[in-house]
């Protein structure tokens, strides 16, 4: 069994790595990206997974661990495989603020019309993916809303325990969580 953090970028799955890593599951990184202003407590990513459309041979590395794929790499897994996948959803106005604010501070030149042609790019994959996953066999799924893990963390740690079947510390889970980093609450880019 591997375990997937999955969502579209902003969507909450670094934050969901670090509930799972105080939970006390082993985490599949190696630290390339470092934490930076948009990301403080860091990214938890494996770099290989960005070319998991040319090289799979990092993926019995992830057996028995909890590694992180965005969703638009997730059909690039090998269906030989069982996968656990908690997809992180968050409202697309945050995740657009937030991709915003992080183009801005990177200086990349057009940031606002980029987000806006993300908005229906990103609302039309979120729902293919859905349905995508739902007809894989490989592929159990939990979905995990941002708003609802940071406001309610404990309700959110209890759900992933069950769903993933092992026990995890729930409360050092529900301690990771900061409201401080939910900074793009209701607003639009």
């Amino acid at each position: 069994m591997i375990t997937i953090v999955s969502g579209i970028p902003r969507a909450g799955t670094s934050m969901m790595m670090q509930m799972l890593k105080a939970g006390g599951l082993e985490l599949l990184v190696d630290n390339e990206r470092k934490a930076d202003d948009d990301n403080p407590r860091g990214y938890f990513e494996f770099e290989k997974v960005k070319q998991l459309r040319r090289d799979r041979t990092w993926i019995d590395q992830a057996e028995g661990k909890v590694v992180k794929v965005i969703t638009q790499l997730l059909p690039d897994l090998p269906a030989d495989r069982k996968y656990k996948v908690i997809l992180m959803n968050r409202d697309i106005d945050e995740v657009l603020a937030s991709q915003s604010e992080m183009l801005k501070r990177r200086g990349e030149s057009g940031a606002i019309a980029q987000v806006e042609e993300l908005r229906g790019a990103f609302e039309k994959h979120s729902v293919q993916m859905r349905v995508w996953l739902k007809q894989r066999a490989c592929f159990e799924i939990l979905e995990v809303h941002y708003a609802e893990a940071v406001k309610n963390p404990r309700a959110q740690a209890e759900a992933i325990v069950k769903f993933l079947g092992v026990p995890l510390n729930v409360d050092a889970m529900v301690r990771s969580v900061s409201r401080d980093l939910y900074r793009h609450v209701g607003n639009k880019p």
